[in-house]
């Protein structure tokens, strides 16, 4: 809703294309000052927001601790924190590497983990001032509430991820820092494009008969958007989910209701 987040500041990290932009567009039309971070370029969608750009690595613990303190020299705190960034894997247990299971449990879980260690400090600060106190947004997925052939990699730190949600809402609730989860179903992104094809690599199938498969999962019969993803975040962000923490917000057309 327009100007619900008036006077707020909000972190999006891996905010340079799919759910991070779209959640970017959507915080930022509810009134919040966006901080868009990734490791690709996105100064031309902080000016076209009104936004604040800076290039971060969320792996990296010493990004977190320069973010932060930019954050607080050009934005004057922290109110959001919507830790977007991830990456997907799709290959068989015997097929995946070490490197690469550990590559996903550190983007998608240590990422995560980071994010909020170091933004704790500044949410902590301006929560006070607001009805429904500061609020962390962690992305999961589907994948975070069931298991999938092929993609144990990504079930683990998507699981991580909504349980690291569930303690840390429990630890801040004190602080009036309210942690909760979003789980997407397949949403219509490059990532989710991407999945398409990975699992019919995996499955030896073709893209278009992978996607029809994959659609059919959904009892709405077609993939998400990223704004349906967006606008779930927006709410959580926002004083209307002031009693909400600790929760799974899911966004999946129906997939875990079968």
């Amino acid at each position: 809703m327009a100007g619900e987040l008036d006077g707020r500041v909000a972190l999006v990290t891996g905010a340079s294309r799919g759910i991070g932009e779209a959640t970017a567009r959507a915080l930022a039309a509810a009134g919040a000052k966006v901080v868009l971070t990734d490791l690709a370029d996105t100064q031309d969608l902080a000016a076209e927001l009104g936004g604040i750009a800076h290039r971060q690595d969320v792996t990296k613990e010493e990004d977190w601790v320069e973010t932060m303190a930019f954050i607080r020299a050009e934005a004057g705190g922290l109110d959001i924190l919507v830790n977007n960034a991830g990456v997907f894997l799709a290959k068989p247990i015997t097929e995946t590497t070490l490197e690469e299971f550990r590559f996903v449990q550190q983007v998608n879980v240590e990422g995560v983990f980071l994010g909020m260690k170091h933004a704790i400090p500044l949410l902590a600060e301006r929560a006070p001032r607001w009805r429904g106190g500061a609020s962390i947004i962690n992305l999961s997925s589907v994948a975070g509430l069931r298991g999938s052939a092929l993609v144990s990699a990504y079930n683990a730190s998507k699981g991580a991820v909504k349980l690291l949600t569930k303690g840390a809402a429990i630890e801040l609730a004190a602080a009036r820092i309210r942690v909760n989860s979003v789980h997407p179903g397949i949403i219509e992104t490059d990532m989710g494009r991407g999945l398409v094809h990975d699992f019919a690599q995996a499955g030896g199938a073709g893209d278009n008969e992978t996607r029809d498969q994959l659609s059919q999962m959904h009892p709405l019969g077609h993939f998400g958007e990223a704004v349906d993803v967006a606008n779930a975040i927006a709410y959580l962000a926002s004083d209307r989910a002031g009693f909400m923490t600790g929760s799974e917000m899911v966004v999946d057309g129906g997939m875990t209701a079968r």
